[in-house]
């Protein structure tokens, strides 16, 4: 077990990206606006994307290859559908983090050091890290990271708990009207992640694997179940802080990353006191930071490794060259949409929730198919939860289509 632990990697670096603006940002906002009421929607969400997140890591331990290898051997017009789907959304996904973590270091540190100029300064942190320490500091940051997270944010629901007063409403809702629907899809989109997450898992295996050199299933499956059941506690956990602390107290969340910040650390010291708002802070800091860094890590690695199958250019379209293009776009978003977080959040989750099928379709073909080793090839219940998980994201997509 010491050795599992010791070995863990992909799977909390999927963590690390997922517990982000879905926990912190839309799960609180969740349990603010409706008590435990979207408690149902958490659990299904994470139940029916979890096949699809776990082929990742299935796939490139089988294989030795990403995602991206199999996308190609399926057709390259799987490879190009991907290209232009994670093209179209890289940007805004990267910015929406980036203004979150940007709006916590300012309400941390003080106005000393302006929104956009924290911006900038995380963004040149995170490349240097990345250019630098590459994958195995990346590695060895974030299991510091998602433990302090962990273990804030477990204490923080324990002592909001005792200090509640009320009964907790554990009546599920089924929102009705378009803005809750508009919601409800949004809050799926991003928890515990989107799904093309799934390629940056494999992507992260591959590397990994060249490290330990380690292919055996079983731990290459507990270490991705660690990370993915993390950010189910989590996910649960966040929930019940904004029912805890903000559902019906007539407060509602801002749309500025900096007024937003504040309030979401208010809802650690409310409960814990005001005593570790800087503990809090810090880890409510870390953690999107986290997100921030390892999207500013997988977004580049994935089209680099996109480009060079689709073009055969590996050179001209690289790690690097598409690390700069991420930064500048993020600038360029930010400045523009600076005051419009929740609106930049909102379309960045929709948009992961309807092109989900298309990730679930594709990594099941993958995973079912001649290109995977017979061993490694999913249960028959994990076939049956793959069937039900499609039908699902594509239900609720439609639902949401048709509502608009």
């Amino acid at each position: 077990m010491i050795s599992k632990l010791k070995n863990l990697g992909p799977g909390l670096l999927f963590a690390g990206a997922a517990i982000g603006v879905s926990h912190l940002v839309q799960s609180t906002r969740a349990g603010a606006d409706f008590g435990m009421g979207l408690l149902w929607a958490l659990i299904l969400v994470n139940i029916f994307k979890y096949p699809f997140f776990q082929f990742g890591a299935r796939y490139a331990a089988a294989t030795g290859e990403s995602l991206l290898d199999g996308y190609n051997k399926l057709g390259k017009g799987v490879l190009a559908i991907y290209y232009i789907l994670n093209f179209a959304t890289m940007f805004t996904i990267q910015t929406a983090v980036t203004i979150v973590t940007a709006g916590i270091a300012f309400t941390l540190f003080g106005d000393y050091v302006s929104l956009e100029s924290w911006t900038i300064i995380i963004l040149v942190i995170c490349i240097s890290i990345l250019t630098l320490g590459k994958y195995k500091l990346l590695d060895k940051l974030m299991k510091v990271i998602v433990i302090t997270l962990t273990i804030s944010t477990i204490i923080a629901v324990f002592i909001a708990l005792k200090q509640n007063a009320t009964p907790i409403s554990f009546q599920q809702i089924l929102p009705s009207n378009g803005l809750e629907i508009t919601f409800l899809i949004a809050f799926m989109g991003w928890m515990p992640a989107p799904l093309d997450v799934s390629i940056w898992q494999s992507l992260w295996t591959i590397e990994k694997n060249k490290n330990t050199k380690q292919h055996n299933k079983k731990s290459i499956l507990f270490d991705f179940n660690v990370g993915y059941l993390s950010t189910i506690i989590l996910g649960i956990g966040f929930l019940m802080l904004g029912a805890l602390v903000m559902f019906n107290s007539g407060e509602t969340f801002s749309s500025s990353a900096g007024v937003f910040s504040s309030q979401l650390i208010n809802i650690y010291t409310t409960s814990l006191g005001n005593w570790a708002y800087i503990i809090i802070g810090i880890a409510a800091f870390t953690t999107m930071f986290s997100t921030t860094l390892t999207t500013l890590d997988a977004s580049p690695r994935a089209m680099a490794k996109t480009s060079q199958l689709l073009f055969k250019k590996s050179s001209k379209y690289n790690y690097n060259f598409w690390i700069a293009l991420l930064s500048i776009g993020t600038v360029f978003i930010f400045l523009f949409l600076a005051s419009e977080m929740g609106l930049l959040i909102k379309v960045a989750t929709i948009l992961s929730f309807i092109t989900a099928p298309f990730f679930a379709i594709i990594n099941y073909i993958l995973i079912s198919s001649k290109h995977t080793p017979k061993e490694w090839q999913p249960s028959k219940k994990l076939h049956i939860l793959s069937w039900l998980g499609i039908a699902f994201l594509i239900v609720f997509s439609i639902w949401y289509l048709t509502t608009l």
